[in-house]
């Protein structure tokens, strides 16, 4: 059973087409990414899976709970970390998340959320009011109530936002270890690293619609492949080479070019040029494509 299937939903806000026909399935235990530009539609999107918003037309369902005709149990299966810092300025860390825990009829809670407290590094804050944490203890407290009912699909909508480098560092180790465990994990980020290291499969959302969904792997293989930085000691790059330039105006600003490298066995083809041109290499670099590479090129492409 699929943990999240999405078959032909969209959404309007007026003359707006937030989302139009997308169709999606997440496997149980995936880490899925779903990246896009701003306006793209993921918010939109996770609003509907998490039932804060309806489609227009087209269904959802959370391991096989439709979103609206059986919504108690769906969102019984989902915990949302959302992208807002909303919370109570009343009551603790601690005191916040047993109150969440009872809106999923959850008692004697304690335990879950004593281990939750110290996988966020939060149990220091844990009988500090809301009101006088940080932003980024905030954003942990968010991450904490979406976990406290242990759902089996986690969705994360920019977790990571603004946050310093221990709470990402803190927060991809706990989450790491529940996909682990067997929980579905989607990602939304504008940090593209960290989806091309957590996320097994991506889909890439424009203008309300997938326009790329595959493996991290198949994706990266779309770029046509790598770049080869090459500075030279002194000299001008042999001619039969100007045709590998990424960037044609190198041959007039100095002695550094990068090239353009399908596979790597054109590297040495390359290196064997400068060295017949007499020429010496003063610094190489080879740079591996990455999913910022296929991002652009995918936004750019024309639909």
């Amino acid at each position: 059973m699929a943990a999240i299937r999405i078959d032909q939903v969209k959404k309007r806000f007026g003359a707006l087409q937030a989302l139009d026909g997308v169709s999606l399935e997440i496997a149980t235990g995936e880490f899925f990414g779903l990246l896009g530009p701003n306006g793209a539609g993921k918010t939109t999107l996770i609003s509907i899976i998490a039932g804060l918003a309806r489609a227009d037309q087209g269904r959802v369902s959370i391991l096989g709970h439709d979103v609206v005709n059986d919504f108690r149990a769906a969102r019984r299966a989902i915990g949302v970390v959302p992208q807002e810092l909303v919370f109570d300025p009343f009551f603790t860390v601690r005191e916040t998340l047993r109150m969440q825990s009872g809106y999923f009829g959850i008692s004697g809670n304690d335990a879950w959320i004593d281990e939750i407290l110290h996988e966020l590094g939060l149990t220091a804050k844990a009988d500090t009011n809301m009101r006088a944490l940080s932003g980024g203890m905030k954003r942990r407290v968010l991450v904490a109530q979406a976990l406290v009912h242990k759902p089996p699909v986690i969705m994360l909508d920019e977790p990571t936002a603004g946050v310093d480098v221990e709470l990402r560092q803190t927060l991809w180790s706990f989450i790491g270890r529940l996909n682990r465990e067997g929980h579905t994990v989607v990602l939304t980020t504008h940090y593209l690293e960290e989806a091309q290291a957590l996320c097994s499969r991506i889909a890439m959302l424009k203008a309300g619609s997938v326009v790329a969904l595959d493996s991290t792997a198949a994706l990266l293989k779309r770029i046509s492949g790598s770049q080869l930085v090459v500075r030279l000691a002194e000299g001008v790059l042999p001619t039969e080479l100007h045709r590998l330039l990424t960037h044609p105006d190198e041959l007039t600003s100095g002695r550094q070019y990068t090239l353009r490298v399908t596979h790597h066995e054109e590297v040495e083809h390359i290196l064997a040029k400068i060295r017949q041109a007499g020429l010496v290499i003063e610094d190489l670099q080879l740079h591996q494509a990455d999913l910022e590479d296929v991002f652009i090129q995918v936004m750019g492409a024309e639909q």
